[in-house]
């Protein structure tokens, strides 16, 4: 089947509010979504009109620079060189933000919702809270024996070539592959013999759709060894 992604963007043009210039540092790190994209021109200039130093980057696997995807939050050795205080991500949800943090923990990190005129900063406790989780769920991972894995047949997370590696890695767990284009998490809950879930598609779904499922679940690179 063929597929044809089109671009979707925001037509209205996203403005900082004041108290939003006068909460951030110096030298920024600027990200936003696809959606957003219209609007980074003109959020780099109300940020250089205040004073501010905003940087944009391009990470791996994206299109254009400052864009941010979910499956590619790296540290930010991977993709600058660049000396900055934070990183400012322009756009909807705690998701972007969060995982820029859990990556680059020596960096604050600063979010800017223009949907719901939120604006706050990521506090470590937010984080650790996250890391308590995906340690409990690798430790989980470890002790079962009878793992789900999902595979989802979406262009760019069809990832079956990582499922049946980790089939390989651990010889002595029971692994049952469940491959679908989207997934219901309440359907998964049919089936009660699966004692924890591995996820190889969005990394978003291992990360912050985990509250979502009554069992832990963790991302596939989580646990593939090197």
């Amino acid at each position: 089947m063929k597929v044809i992604h089109i671009e979707a963007r925001l037509k209205s043009e996203v403005i900082l509010p004041q108290k939003v210039l006068d909460s951030l540092p110096e030298k920024l790190i600027v990200f936003t979504t696809i959606q957003l994209m219209k609007s980074l021109p003109g959020i780099i200039k109300q940020l250089e009109d205040t004073g501010k130093k905003p940087f944009i980057v391009r990470t791996n696997h994206t299109r254009h620079d400052g864009q941010i995807l979910g499956c590619n939050v790296e540290e930010s050795i991977d993709y600058t060189t660049k000396e900055f205080d934070a990183f400012l991500y322009v756009g909807d949800g705690l998701f972007h933000p969060k995982s820029l943090s859990w990556k680059n923990s020596n960096k604050k990190v600063f979010a800017y919702d223009p949907f719901t005129d939120k604006f706050s900063e990521i506090q470590g406790e937010d984080i650790e809270l996250i890391k308590k989780k995906h340690k409990a769920a690798i430790s989980k991972f470890l002790m079962s024996t009878k793992i789900g894995v999902l595979i989802t047949i979406k262009p760019g997370q069809y990832m079956m070539k990582k499922a049946l590696k980790l089939k390989e890695q651990y010889p002595e767990k029971e692994f049952y592959f469940f491959l679908d284009n989207t997934y219901n998490f309440q359907s998964l809950e049919d089936f009660p013999f699966v004692d924890i879930w591995v996820n190889t598609a969005c990394p978003r779904i291992g990360f912050d759709d985990s509250i979502r499922l009554e069992k832990a679940i963790i991302n596939v690179d989580d646990v593939l060894k090197k």
